[in-house]
């Protein structure tokens, strides 16, 4: 559906569409990142972007900057505009009550409430739309957003710090600090843009941690957020309910969720009253010989919660559970120079990979430095089999 050739100012208004809609990233959770220029020849008259749920969506906040220039302008939007009603009303009838000329989108959207109806409703009241322009750069904005239309479930982060001998603590469990400075503020950065962070119970025992949002007031409000507005949900996979009742997630802003399974609930009632009276919620989900069923896990975040992107904080058994439940869609290693010795606790538990065709691989994606440190982003690689 892309029309060719877009032109250069195409573009130039597009990349600037796609700038707007990323002061959104940590904000507009559940909602997708968008943004919105609009044109005249070339001159901008109005531009915006989606900052919150509930808030005015990216193409009215730049017909409202446009006002009476809107009449034959031309719009460019990173998300195919909506045509329904939900808590706010429907952008693709406010780009046909503009009197708006043309429409270019960077991707349709795949919401299926939506899926085509916007662009049908421009294309009936005569306005020209094309669809295609920098599309990759549109779907990278709102990963999460995606595949809970494409596949229904949440996009996974899974985020391990490590020596360059892929060990995560010594054998005592003193782990603080692997990484530096830099490297653990970027990892406060992912947790802002997360919906949900999960660990199990075996990190919280060892390390009581809090797993919350812990940046400088300047650097919130370069994200759009606030100190009460920034922190993720905290989910604790505790099959046992062994959660200890003066953890310190449990005294914190925020919510934590403590997951265990149905038969736990049923057996140790008192248990779980007393996780309850501690702050946490308790959710029951299927588990199967004291390991929780992670794709109930992950379905009742999507379902219940209306988590898009959850990043998974854990220790080895966990990680390597996830990995090897294939759900991790993006792989975040920060590793920082220093060797740690065979005796430390390695980053995964994977059981069952004995020989080289049990491989699990991973592309590479990016690698950027953080003072000492480097992340590399990684996603998972399909294996091909030759004949």
């Amino acid at each position: 559906m892309m029309a060719e050739p877009f032109s250069e100012q195409d573009q130039r208004f597009m990349a600037l569409a796609i700038e707007l809609a990323k002061k959104g990233l940590y904000s507009t959770k559940p909602n997708p990142a968008v943004g919105c220029v609009l044109t005249r020849g070339d001159k901008i008259v109005g531009q915006g972007w989606h900052r919150q749920a509930g808030e005015p969506h990216a193409e009215r906040v730049a017909l409202a900057e446009a006002g009476s220039l809107a009449e034959g302008a031309t719009a460019y939007v990173t998300l195919e505009p909506c045509s329904h009603y939900g808590r706010t009303p429907p952008c693709a009838d406010g780009l046909v009550e503009a009197g708006v000329a043309r429409v270019v989108i960077a991707m349709q959207d795949p919401n299926p409430l939506v899926a085509g109806g916007g662009m049908q409703k421009l294309q009936a009241a005569g306005i020209q739309v094309e669809v295609g322009l920098m599309e990759d750069e549109a779907r990278a904005l709102n990963p999460g957003f995606i595949q809970m239309m494409e596949k229904k479930r949440p996009f996974v982060r899974l985020k391990m710090a490590s020596s360059l001998d892929g060990r995560t603590a010594m054998a005592n469990g003193e782990s603080h600090w692997i990484t530096g400075e830099l490297a653990r503020q970027e990892v406060h950065k992912l947790r802002a843009r997360s919906g949900a962070i999960i660990t199990g119970i075996g990190t919280v025992l060892a390390d009581d941690p809090c797993l919350n949002v812990r940046l400088a007031d300047e650097l919130l409000a370069e994200m759009h957020l606030t100190a009460d507005s920034c922190h993720p949900l905290r989910v604790v996979l505790d099959p046992n309910l062994s959660m200890p009742l003066n953890a310190k997630m449990l005294g914190l802003p925020g919510r934590t969720i403590v997951m265990t399974s149905k038969e736990t609930v049923e057996r140790d009632g008192e248990a779980a009253e007393s996780v309850l009276s501690a702050g946490a919620e308790l959710v029951a989900v299927s588990a199967e010989e004291d390991r929780l069923d992670i794709d109930s896990v992950l379905r009742y975040l999507a379902e219940e919660e209306s988590i898009r992107e959850v990043m998974v904080e854990s220790g080895a058994i966990v990680a390597g559970a996830f990995i090897q439940a294939g759900v991790v869609d993006e792989l975040h290693s920060f590793v920082a120079p220093i060797l740690m010795g065979d005796q430390a606790r390695p980053m995964f538990v994977l059981p069952g990979l004995e020989r080289m065709q049990d491989k699990v691989p991973f592309k590479i994606e990016s690698v950027t430095p953080f003072g000492e440190d480097v992340r590399l982003i990684l996603k998972p690689k399909t294996i091909e089999v030759s004949e």
